[in-house]
């Protein structure tokens, strides 16, 4: 079965930013997508059905580990994986409770 991979702009805008700094990244990101619509549950689940993906930049130099972090939302009645949030991993260590729900909130707009 192969599943539905879809963005919202929160997600596009932080892309956008990141490949600017990171130009491998737009490849990156292309081949996460290819990889998502056969398996949409990869990466640690946080609960509520939201995913996040480690992702290693290879522009960056660092791998997995310093990369990038993708959050993904999945729901297994809509078929759809949503990309919801990437950040670079030396920015920003982590993601609260507080900013998932606000990203939930994001997606129904």
């Amino acid at each position: 079965m192969r599943f539905r991979v879809e963005t919202i702009e929160h997600f596009e805008k932080e892309a956008k930013r990141l490949i600017r700094k990171f130009p491998s990244l737009k490849s990156e990101i292309f081949d996460l997508i290819l990889e998502l619509e056969k398996n949409p549950k990869i990466g640690t689940s946080l609960g509520s059905g939201f995913y996040k993906i480690r992702l290693a930049i290879r522009s960056k130099g660092k791998g997995k580990r310093g990369g990038a972090r993708v959050l993904t939302f999945f729901k297994i009645t809509a078929e759809t994986v949503f990309l919801v949030s990437i950040y670079d991993k030396s920015e920003k260590s982590d993601i609260s409770d507080k900013e998932l729900r606000l990203l939930l909130g994001k997606m129904s707009e």
